[in-house]
């Protein structure tokens, strides 16, 4: 046998054990906090950059939707045991929304397993952003989010490696939002020092929505946005309200 191949075998193996360790341990937490991701709609958000922005125009957006909402937000890595302690806090303050960002180092742990996903939203692939993985590792990592089945997936047509990750789709709906072939669509937008404004194209209506997130990518963070609000059954007004209340 080649070393190349007993290395890979040997991965593979210790892969396993790491995987099927994760799923007890998620078991083990799901009985010990009383499973309260079930009582409440997970929207969880993952991509490059931008998650943590998206994640807090959503946040607003449901509230100004009059929903009960609560954020972990978060750029590092964090563990099974923390998501899940945060999902019991999440039920007992009384939220009915929960949003969650997380990095494809955390997906790698499979930190989901067993929670009903409601939305999973991808909001890039910038490889240059990518700190010791590699991108086949990267999407790798990704699919084991989208692989739990999610009513509704949002994904960015705009991508260079859209074509890559299109095949994730929702159980009910997959949504895509970008300046060409996709269902929220980007017309146009306006960029100034301290805010970017933009109009979007919704199932054919027409809305403008701005922000004090200044640059060229909060168009796309806020198409994100309203990509999962629209999956949500959320109305437009709430949705340019909860966009314009965030602030940085």
């Amino acid at each position: 046998m080649k070393r190349r191949e007993r290395s890979n075998q040997a991965k593979n193996k210790k892969g396993g054990v790491k995987a099927s360790s994760q799923k007890i341990k998620a078991k083990l937490l799901k009985s010990y906090y009383g499973n309260p991701a079930k009582d409440m709609k997970l929207i969880a958000i993952t991509g490059t950059t931008g998650k943590t922005v998206v994640a807090h125009y959503v946040h607003e957006i449901l509230r100004a939707s009059g929903e009960q909402v609560a954020v972990l937000a978060s750029d590092q890595p964090f563990k099974m045991g923390m998501l899940h302690k945060f999902l019991s806090d999440a039920w007992k303050a009384g939220a009915n929304y929960v949003i969650v960002t997380v990095p494809a180092e955390g997906l790698r742990d499979n930190i989901f397993y067993g929670l009903p996903v409601n939305v999973a939203a991808m909001t890039n692939f910038v490889t240059a952003g990518l700190h010791d993985m590699e991108p086949e590792e990267y999407l790798d990592n990704e699919k084991t989010l989208f692989d739990m089945k999610p009513e509704i997936v949002v994904l960015n047509s705009d991508d260079i490696n859209y074509d890559t990750f299109a095949e994730f789709k929702g159980t009910k709906e997959t949504i895509s939002f970008g300046q060409s072939g996709a269902e929220v669509k980007i017309l146009n937008s306006k960029l100034y020092p301290k805010g970017t404004e933009a109009t979007l194209s919704i199932k054919s209506e027409v809305i403008s929505v701005a922000t004090f997130v200044a640059g060229e990518t909060a168009v796309s963070y806020m198409a994100c946005a309203t990509a999962i609000a629209s999956g949500l059954g959320i109305s437009t007004d709430n949705i340019i309200d909860g966009i314009a209340n965030y602030e940085l």
